[in-house]
């Protein structure tokens, strides 16, 4: 992998990202709230992601080996 081409691809994404986002016809202090604010808002996606994401496919889990007849056993029953 040649890392100057590697570093131009990257220049090339953020000049992508910024034409989209219309950033290049900001001043700085505009790009400055609208890069804090995109990089607060990705930071707690992913660890609201981190925290329940989990859970949930658990949940899903077990709901479906419930729905599919898969039920664990109940302890009372397995001491006779």
């Amino acid at each position: 992998v040649d890392i100057k081409s590697m570093k131009n691809y990257l220049y090339w994404l953020y000049c992508q990202f910024e034409l989209i986002t219309c950033a290049c016809l900001m001043e700085p202090w505009e790009k400055l709230l609208f890069y804090s604010f995109n990089i607060a808002l990705l930071v707690m996606m992913t660890y609201t992601a981190y925290l329940f994401i989990p859970a949930h496919i658990s949940m899903a889990f077990q709901f479906f080996l419930h729905v599919l007849g898969n039920q664990p056993e109940n302890t009372v029953s397995i001491v006779k």
